[in-house]
């Protein structure tokens, strides 16, 4: 079994509350969830209302489908524009 996980930190200048910073994290999840059917949560920075980091996994049997999937999430999640990537860190475990 290939477990692929990564980690995105944002950059979130324009929220002035922490309610505002919920509405966009909950939207990228939500959305990146619906189009690559991958686990995935807010896992730090919870209550710093102009960062947020994000987490997600993914399993499968193959190491190359995995890191394929792996970038394109990055990619997807960068197109949607809501918010400023700031850092991003990827691992794939062969279990």
């Amino acid at each position: 079994m290939v477990v692929g996980v990564g980690k995105i930190t944002f950059r979130l200048a324009f929220c002035h509350s922490l309610k505002e910073k919920r509405k966009i994290v909950k939207a990228i999840i939500n959305r990146t969830r619906n189009a690559f059917n991958v686990s995935m949560a807010e896992v730090d920075l919870n209550d710093v209302h102009q960062r947020a980091e994000i987490g997600f996994a993914l399993a499968g049997n193959d190491r190359r489908r995995i890191n394929s999937k792996l970038d394109k999430i990055f990619e997807f999640i960068e197109n949607l524009q809501l918010a400023e990537i700031i850092d991003t860190d990827m691992e794939i475990i062969n279990i």
